[in-house]
C-alpha cells in the first residue's frame, strides 16, 4: 500500500502567515486541521489521546511498583516518552490517593457519633435563639425539679440534659446563633478579650486577621469535640478541610525534600533537578503504595462478613506491601546513587528520619489550616 504524499506548498499558517512545511507551523506551532470539524472527528481524536494515555500509564505503573529506581534511571538516560511525566504521575497519584483516604477515613467510628434524640426536638417550633435559650433553661429548671423531688436520678438528669442541649444547639445553628457550651451558656471565644494576639511590628490588619483565624480555630475544636449531629458535622468538616489541604503541603514538602538529598548526596555533583525526579518518584510509588494498602484494607472489612476465608490472604498482601515500600526506597536510593551499601543505608536512615519530621509538620500544618477553613 503505497503512502500517500501531501503537498504544502503554497499554504500558509492561519495564525502567523508563515509558509507551511508539515501539519504543524514551524514558526507558531499551529496545527493546520481546524477543531470545526463534524462531530465523529472530535470523538475520533479523545479516543487518541485517551488510549495514548493509557498506553503511557500501562508502562509507567508495573515499574514504578516492582522494580526500584528504574523509571528514574530511564528519565536520566532520555528514554522518556513511553512513560508518564513525573510531576505528572505524582500529582494524579497524589489526588487520587488522597480521595481514597479520605473515603476510608469518613467510615472511621469516631467522625460519626450521634446521640439518641438528635435533632430539633422540643426545641423545633422556636422560632429564634432567644425562645430557644429560655426553653432550654426552662426544661433544665424542670428537671432540677424532677431531682429534687426524686423523680428523677442525677445520671438520668445529665443524659436528659445533654440530649436537649444537643437539641437546642441543633436548632442554634439553624437560626445562625452561638451554641450552648456544656454548662448552658452561649459560647464566648476569647471572652474579654478583643485582641488576644497582638504582634507589634505588624500592621493591625494582619493582627486582626490573626485573631480571627484564631476564633475560628477554637471555635471549629469546640464543634468537633461535642456530642452529636452537631460534633459529627465538625468532624467531617475538619477531615474534609485538612485533606483539602494536604496536596498542596506536599508540593512544599517535595522541594524540600529534594534539597536534603542534594546536601546528603553532595560530593555526587548531580543537578538539583535530578534529586528533584528521584523525590517525584519515589513519592509517586508511596502514593500508589498507599493507595492498595487503603483498598485492600476496605476491601477485607467488605468480605470479612461474607468470606472470612479471604481475610488471612488480604491481611498478608496487606503487610507484604507494609514492608516493600522501606524496602523499595532502599533499593531505589542505592541503584540511583550507585554508593555501597554501609553507606547507603546510614544515608537512608538519616534521610528517612528527617522525612519522618518534615510529614509531622506538614500534617500538623495541614490539620490547623483545615481548622481554619
Amino acid at each position: 500500500m503505497k503512502k500517500e504524499v501531501v503537498s504544502f506548498e503554497g499554504v500558509h499558517c492561519a495564525n502567523c502567515g508563515a509558509p507551511m512545511q508539515g501539519e504543524f507551523c514551524h514558526e507558531c506551532g499551529q496545527s493546520i486541521h481546524s477543531v470545526l470539524r463534524p462531530m465523529h472527528h472530535m470523538v475520533e481524536d479523545t479516543l487518541d489521546m485517551v488510549l495514548h494515555i493509557d498506553g503511557r500509564v500501562v508502562h509507567t505503573i508495573p515499574p514504578l511498583f516492582m522494580r526500584p529506581g528504574f523509571l528514574t534511571l530511564e528519565y536520566f538516560a532520555g528514554r522518556r516518552q513511553r512513560y508518564v511525566a513525573p510531576f505528572r504521575l505524582m500529582f494524579v497519584l497524589c489526588l487520587l490517593t488522597f480521595f481514597v483516604c479520605h473515603l476510608a477515613v469518613d467510615n472511621l467510628p469516631f467522625i460519626h457519633v450521634n446521640v439518641v434524640g438528635t435533632g430539633n426536638g422540643d426545641f423545633a417550633k422556636d422560632a429564634t435563639p432567644e425562645a430557644v435559650r429560655a426553653h432550654y433553661q426552662q426544661l433544665t429548671q424542670a428537671s432540677d425539679e424532677q431531682l429534687a423531688g426524686h423523680a428523677l436520678h442525677g445520671d438520668e438528669r445529665a443524659e436528659q440534659l445533654a440530649a436537649r442541649r444537643n437539641q437546642a444547639n441543633h436548632r442554634l445553628v439553624q437560626l445562625g446563633a452561638s451554641p450552648l457550651d456544656r454548662h448552658g451558656e452561649t459560647e464566648n471565644d476569647f471572652q474579654g478579650m478583643e485582641q488576644p494576639i497582638h504582634v507589634g511590628w505588624l500592621p493591625d490588619g494582619v493582627n486582626a486577621s490573626l485573631n480571627r483565624t484564631a476564633r475560628h480555630m477554637v471555635s471549629n475544636l469546640k464543634q468537633a469535640s461535642e456530642d452529636g449531629d452537631r460534633g459529627s458535622e465538625a468532624r467531617e468538616h475538619l477531615v474534609a478541610a485538612t485533606f483539602g489541604v494536604l496536596p498542596q503541603t506536599m508540593f512544599v514538602v517535595m522541594p524540600l525534600f529534594a534539597l536534603l538529598l542534594k546536601i546528603v548526596y553532595l560530593f555526587k555533583r548531580r543537578l538539583y533537578m535530578e534529586h528533584l525526579i528521584v523525590a517525584l518518584h519515589s513519592h509517586a510509588f508511596l502514593f500508589l503504595a498507599l493507595m492498595l494498602g487503603v483498598l485492600l484494607g476496605g476491601l477485607r472489612a467488605w468480605l470479612a462478613p461474607h468470606a472470612a476465608w479471604l481475610r488471612p490472604p488480604l491481611s498478608l498482601a496487606i503487610w507484604a506491601l507494609a514492608i516493600w515500600m522501606p524496602l523499595y526506597l532502599l533499593l531505589m536510593q542505592k541503584r540511583i546513587y550507585r554508593q555501597g551499601w554501609l553507606m547507603t543505608t546510614l544515608k537512608y536512615l538519616f534521610v528517612g528520619w528527617c522525612y519522618v519530621f518534615l510529614m509531622t509538620i506538614a500534617l500538623v500544618a495541614a490539620v490547623a489550616l483545615g481548622l481554619t477553613r
